[in-house]
C-alpha cells in the first residue's frame, strides 16, 4: 500500500483503496513544485526516479535532482531514488544517479538484478543503516541462495566497463535510428531517454502503435499518459535487432497515426 500511494496513476491505486495516507505528489522536473511540499519536521522522505520509466522515459534535469538533494538536506528528509527500472546498466551507467553526481540516502532495486528471477533490494547510506536492526526489513522469501547467486553473476557482468559502454553505444544507435525512421512524421514530438531506456513521445495515444508493432514482431509498451512508446530492450540486444526495430516502428507509426 505504501508503494501504491506514491504513484500518480489512479488505475493502479483504485482497486486497493484506501492506500497509505500522508503522501503528497509533486511535479517531475519542477523544483518549485517539490519545494512547496517538502517541509522541515514533516517530510520524512522524498521518492523520485533519476530517470523516469513508467512516467514517460524522461531523464531528470540536473538542476532538479541537485535541488532535491539540497531541499532534503535542509529539511532533514531522506532522498530515496527508485532505480528499479533505470538502475543496473539500463541507462549506460551502473546506476541512473551517476549521470548527475547526486547521491541518494536509499535506493530501491528489483527487476533486472537477478536477470529475471524475482528479487528486490534496498541500498542504504551508513547513517540510515545505523538505525536498522535485524528483522526491521525482513521478508519470508527474500535473499534465497539461488536468486542471490544469480544476482551476483548478473551484477558482475553488468558492472564491466565494456558492457556498460556497449549499452551507451546501443542506446545512441536506437535513438538515432528512431529519429531517422520517424523523420517527417508530425505526430512524433520527441525521441528521448538514456542508454536503452527510450521513449517516443506522440501527440496521440500509443496503444494502437503497441498492437501494430506486436503484430509485426516488435514488443514495446506505453508510458506516461499513454502517449509514449516505451522501449526497454535487453541490454544484450544486437545492432541488427535495433535496426529492425527502428524500421518496424517507423512503418507502424506512419500507418496508425491519425490523419493530419
Amino acid at each position: 500500500m505504501g508503494a501504491l500511494a506514491l504513484t500518480y496513476k489512479e488505475q493502479y491505486k483504485s482497486p486497493f483503496l484506501p492506500v497509505m495516507p500522508g503522501h503528497v505528489l509533486a511535479t517531475y522536473n519542477d523544483l518549485d513544485s517539490a519545494a512547496a511540499v517538502i517541509k522541515k519536521g514533516k517530510t520524512a522522505a522524498v521518492f523520485v526516479e533519476p530517470v523516469q520509466g513508467e512516467g514517460g522515459c524522461t531523464p531528470g534535469h540536473q538542476a532538479f535532482l541537485s535541488g532535491l538533494r539540497e531541499l532534503c538536506d535542509e529539511a532533514g528528509a531522506l532522498l530515496v531514488f527508485d532505480e528499479v527500472q533505470c538502475g543496473l546498466g539500463r541507462t549506460g551507467r551502473l546506476w541512473g544517479y551517476q549521470h548527475y553526481g547526486v547521491e541518494p540516502d536509499l535506493m530501491s532495486l528489483a527487476k533486472p538484478l537477478a536477470g529475471g528471477l524475482p528479487i528486490g533490494a534496498v541500498l542504504l547510506r551508513q547513517k540510515v543503516a545505523d538505525v536498522m536492526k535485524p528483522g526491521d526489513h525482513g521478508s519470508t522469501f527474500a535473499g534465497n541462495p539461488l536468486v542471490c547467486a544469480t544476482a551476483c553473476t548478473v551484477f558482475d557482468t553488468i558492472a564491466e566497463p565494456a558492457f556498460l559502454g556497449s549499452v551507451v553505444a546501443k542506446g545512441e544507435r536506437l535513438r538515432a535510428g528512431l529519429r531517422e525512421a520517424t523523420a517527417g512524421n508530425s505526430h512524433v514530438k520527441e525521441v528521448r531517454g538514456l542508454g536503452l531506456l527510450v521513449g517516443v513521445q506522440l501527440d496521440f495515444m500509443a496503444g494502437p502503435v503497441v498492437d501494430a508493432a506486436r503484430a509485426a514482431g516488435v514488443l514495446v509498451i506505453t508510458a506516461g499518459k499513454g502517449d509514449v512508446v516505451r522501449l526497454a530492450p535487453p541490454l544484450t540486444v544486437t545492432e541488427a535487432e535495433i535496426d529492425h526495430c527502428c524500421k518496424v516502428l517507423g512503418k507502424v507509426l506512419a500507418e496508425v497515426a491519425p490523419a493530419s
